[in-house]
C-alpha cells in the first residue's frame, strides 16, 4: 500500500506547488487507484500530479471527505479529464453529477479491497480506514468531527496503526499515544506540538510525501 500526498500546504519535493488544501493518491496491489480529495484548485493539483507521474485518467475511484472548497477545488477538472471514475461523497454533499456513478455515504462502507469509509461523521465528513499488515491507517481531510469519533469509527475495522491528514484544532494528544505513525498535514493547527510530543512517530507532511505501508 502506498499513499502519495498530492496537495498540501507545504511541499516535500522540488518542483511541486503548495496550496491551502489536501489531496492524497492511494495505490495498492489489491484495489484500483483512489484519489482522496482534490485540493483547492485544479492547476496546482494537476501540476503536482504530472510531477508525481500520476495520470488523472487512471484514477478509478474518487473519495471526497467533505464539501469544503479546499478539498473539492480540483474535482470539476478531474472529472472533465476522467469520465469513468466512481465517486464516493458524504451524504451532505449537495452537488449532482449526472451520468456518473455516485455513492452517497452516510454509514460506514467498504469502498474496495482493504479500503473503508468511516461513514459521514457528525453529518459533515468521512475519513478513510485502510487495512494494512500493520493495522488500520486512517486518512482524514480536516478532521472536523472530533478525532475521538474518527479513531473510534476507524477502529471498528481493526487496531489503528497510524494516521495522516488535516487534524484542524485537535489537541487531545493522548489519543495518539498508541499510534505508531502520525503525519499532521494541511490545516493541523498544532503541527509543531505533535511533532515534538511524538518524536520518531510523528513526521512532517507535504506534497510529494510517499507513505509506504
Amino acid at each position: 500500500m502506498k499513499i502519495t500526498i498530492v496537495y498540501d500546504n507545504e511541499v516535500k519535493k522540488g518542483r511541486l506547488r503548495a496550496g491551502w488544501g489536501f489531496s492524497a493518491f492511494i495505490e495498492s496491489e489489491e484495489a484500483p487507484p483512489i484519489l482522496f480529495d482534490t485540493g483547492a484548485d485544479s492547476p496546482t493539483l494537476l501540476h503536482n500530479m504530472k510531477e508525481l507521474n500520476i495520470d488523472p485518467k487512471n484514477i478509478e475511484t474518487i473519495v471526497i471527505s467533505h464539501a469544503h472548497g479546499d478539498h473539492t477545488g480540483g474535482l470539476s477538472e478531474i472529472l472533465r479529464i476522467n469520465e469513468m471514475a466512481e465517486l464516493f461523497l458524504p451524504s451532505s454533499f449537495r452537488r449532482a453529477f449526472p451520468g456518473r456513478k455516485v455513492t452517497m455515504v452516510k454509514d460506514a462502507i467498504q469502498i474496495c479491497e482493504n479500503v473503508f469509509s468511516t461513514g459521514e461523521l457528525e453529518g459533515v465528513e468521512q475519513s478513510l480506514a485502510i487495512r494494512t499488515e500493520k493495522g488500520i491507517f486512517v486518512v482524514t481531510g480536516c478532521a472536523h468531527p472530533a478525532m475521538r469519533n474518527i479513531l473510534g469509527a476507524a477502529s471498528k475495522f481493526g487496531k489503528v496503526y497510524g494516521i495522516a491528514g488535516g487534524f484542524h484544532g485537535f489537541h487531545d494528544f493522548n489519543l495518539f499515544e498508541n499510534l505508531s505513525l502520525i503525519y499532521p498535514c494541511h490545516c493541523t493547527q498544532y503541527k509543531e506540538e505533535i511533532l515534538d510530543l511524538f518524536p520518531g512517530k510523528a513526521l512532517a507532511c507535504g506534497a510529494g510525501l510517499v507513505i509506504e505501508l
